[in-house]
């Protein structure tokens, strides 16, 4: 009887609009009370969109407003920053 092969979950990058493995990507969580933050084990409850472990992604997604649209609210200045020191921390910590 064959090994089973396991489906590796795809999603797509809001930034580089790429798809790539589930656990490439960094995904970002609106919770039911409207807080956007980082859910880097990719658990959290609410809306979530998905972006590279990439500042310069990050970056892409901000300008086009890609986040904003993928979870239905505005973004604060301060989360895009929040969200790329963790982002950087996160890249330099791996």
């Amino acid at each position: 009887m064959p090994a089973k092969v396991r489906k590796i979950p795809q999603r797509m990058c809001v930034g580089c609009r790429e798809m790539k493995p589930k656990k490439e990507l960094m995904r970002v969580v609106k919770s039911a009370q409207g807080l956007v933050s980082l859910d880097p084990g990719g658990k959290m409850p609410g809306r979530g969109a998905y972006v590279c472990a990439d500042v310069e992604c990050l970056k892409k997604a901000r300008k086009q407003y890609a986040l904003s649209r993928a979870l239905e609210t505005s973004i604060e200045d301060g989360v895009y920053e929040k969200l790329r020191e963790r982002l950087e921390e996160l890249c330099s910590g791996s």
